[in-house]
């Protein structure tokens, strides 16, 4: 088994563990002010949603269905949160949010497919 494959199926729980938790805590924490940063925020909302599905998605676990939809849920509620510690909930990160979720399994899948092809290849 190729290395990133063995690392993926490995850890996929863990890292899909720790960056729904930094996406919460990010997410989550009042802010004064949302800081200056570049690209949009939907930009980041859909890069973090992405990340959060590329594990998920190279895995692809029997329930990889279940996964997808309590994320997307998480993400919402988080939006019907952040009103509540001094943040802007809105659907368009909710939208940003789901076009990642797509996106990094679409991504994954494409990956996980070379990867897969490379490794019958060469053996």
């Amino acid at each position: 088994m190729s290395r990133i494959n063995h690392f993926f199926h490995s850890y996929w729980k863990l890292i899909s563990l720790l960056i729904l938790a930094l996406i919460t805590v990010l997410s989550l924490t009042p802010q004064a002010e949302l800081p200056v940063v570049v690209g949009t925020d939907k930009t980041h909302h859909f890069i973090a949603y992405a990340a959060l599905m590329f594990a998920v998605g190279f895995v692809k676990p029997r329930h990889w269905q279940w996964i997808a939809i309590f994320f997307f849920c998480w993400s919402g509620a988080i939006e019907l949160i952040q009103p509540y510690v001094n943040r802007f909930g809105e659907w368009l990160d909710l939208a940003a949010n789901t076009g990642g979720l797509i996106s990094g399994f679409i991504i994954a899948r494409i990956m996980a497919y070379f990867c897969h092809k490379h490794l019958n290849s060469t053996s």
